[in-house]
């Protein structure tokens, strides 16, 4: 089990105060807060090690590069793949799969084939698609969750059709904390010769996990909410995807040469990184996958576990409160509606003069908010460093909250 005052100490923003009451961070679903460590990288990085990667021989470049190079393989042993080389590295989940979007999808599709989506999706993993439906004829099919939140895997393979060539799916829902059997989903789809795409933004955070084992052809992830820097991310490629596909942005390290009558691309992964990348970004995003991994994520989920089951007792009793998802073995994610409330909105607002934190709005989840009947939700999303006595402090608040409200 994690020491999580220990933890706490390693941030530290948890030790300043909001509006006069000491900070409740409760929106780590949108952005997890930077321990000392990665925050001590980055400013290293910057004042002592900074130079452009790949492209120089003085020993500065040399050393970015080399510092930004050995990120590839620590995000390889985070996601359980073998080969580093199926690690793209970029900017975050979005575009990880506009990458496969563009790169992957729009040279093989036809009007008509199909994209296999759950109503739980991101728009970052639903606006790409969209893409190709206006511009290709794509056709997006959907598949809804049950009146718990959940979402059944045999569904998603049930809904494969004979013109269905990809399924994009979350490995764990933003709004409903939802676990979905990707490998389940994937093992099917794979002896149907059909791709999948996981987006694992939420799912790393909070889990350990095995690309390989899943058995997935994209797996994407997104820094800013593995404790690391925003503007970082990867996506692993499976070998297979990787050959067919062409590269989505053209510039500098995507090529070896470039002539007046044409070009030769570099090898993967390097032929689908174009450009100056976020050295110092992807070098802190490294310095947080060994923290996490450091404390072991088999730890975390185990710790965050505990803490989704206290919070989910106390908000249990709050009869004037309607949580979102009870789906079994969710993540410690809770979207929520109250009596009386005008808007979600109205709650955060309130909420934040206590110091605490919440996401309200629809979390970028237009087709999930419609399948639920909902203009909005309210949002507390747990971390590590979150403790017992945090969600003690949210009951409070949302309590003031009805006495405001009745």
């Amino acid at each position: 089990m994690l020491d999580v005052q220990k933890i706490r100490g390693d941030f530290p923003i948890l030790t300043r105060e909001v509006n006069g009451k000491p900070l409740v961070y409760l929106d780590n679903g949108a952005s997890a807060q930077k321990p000392q460590v990665v925050i001590d990288a980055i400013t290293n990085a910057y004042s002592q090690e900074y130079a452009n990667v790949h492209r120089g021989l003085h020993y500065l470049s040399n050393l970015a590069t080399e510092k930004y190079e050995g990120v590839r393989p620590i995000i390889a042993k985070f996601l359980g793949v073998r080969d580093e080389a199926q690690i793209v590295l970029n900017s975050g989940t979005t575009e990880g799969i506009n990458m496969v979007a563009y790169g992957w999808a729009m040279p093989r599709f036809q009007p008509g084939d199909e994209i296999l989506l759950s109503v739980m999706e991101h728009h970052a993993n639903i606006v790409p698609w969209h893409f190709l439906r206006e511009r290709q004829g794509a056709v997006l099919k959907w598949v809804d969750t049950d009146v718990n939140g959940a979402l059944d895997a045999q569904k998603v393979i049930d809904a494969i059709g004979p013109r269905t060539k990809l399924i994009a799916i979350t490995h764990l829902s933003n709004v409903l904390g939802t676990k979905v059997d990707v490998k389940a989903i994937c093992t099917a789809a794979r002896a149907k010769g059909v791709a999948v795409l996981v987006d694992g933004s939420q799912a790393a955070v909070h889990m350990p996990v095995d690309v390989e084992d899943i058995g997935c052809d994209f797996y994407a992830i997104t820094g800013h909410k593995l404790y690391g820097p925003s503007g970082s991310g990867a996506i692993y490629v499976s070998h297979e995807r990787m050959a067919e596909m062409r590269p989505f942005l053209g510039g500098g390290d995507m090529i070896r040469e470039v002539t007046k009558d044409g070009v030769t691309y570099n090898d993967p992964p390097m032929k689908f990184e174009a450009g100056t990348p976020g050295i110092v970004q992807t070098i802190g995003l490294g310095v947080a996958l060994e923290y996490m991994m450091g404390l072991g994520m088999e730890n975390i989920a185990a710790y965050e576990n505990s803490l989704r089951d206290y919070a989910a007792a106390r908000l249990g009793g709050l009869n004037w409160l309607q949580v979102q998802g009870q789906a079994p073995d969710k993540a410690a994610i809770f979207s929520f509606t109250m009596d009386g409330a005008g808007h979600a909105h109205d709650i955060s607002t309130i909420l934040d003069k206590k110091g605490v934190a919440v996401r309200a709005g629809q979390h970028c989840t237009g087709p999930l908010m419609q399948h639920l009947g909902l203009n909005a939700t309210c949002r507390a999303s747990f971390g590590l460093y979150n403790t017992e006595a945090e969600v003690d402090v949210l009951i409070d608040a949302l309590e003031l909250c009805n006495d405001l409200f009745a």
